[in-house]
């Protein structure tokens, strides 16, 4: 048996929008932030192979390593050459 499908009028007697309060979105501080980055070629090469074994976005593949790298507290070490 196939679920009743609710057309225009009958979800307008159904969910009456006027009548519902406002909330503001929990989640609302977790969303992400678009910026801008300049990073090598081969740097965005290696994230797109990556996305492409395993499925996942490149830019989520990034974001996911810098998430790992903050939650480590990993430091980068290297000294300049002088």
């Amino acid at each position: 048996m196939r679920p009743k499908t609710i057309k225009g009028d009958d979800m307008e007697k159904e969910y009456d929008l006027a009548k519902m309060k406002k909330r503001r979105n929990p989640y609302a501080k977790q969303l992400k932030k678009q910026v801008t980055l300049r990073l090598r070629p081969d740097v965005i090469d290696y994230f797109k192979e990556m996305s492409e074994e395993t499925g996942v976005p490149y830019q989520s593949l990034i974001n996911l390593y810098l998430q790992d790298c903050m939650k480590n507290h990993r430091k980068l070490d290297m000294k300049w050459a002088s």
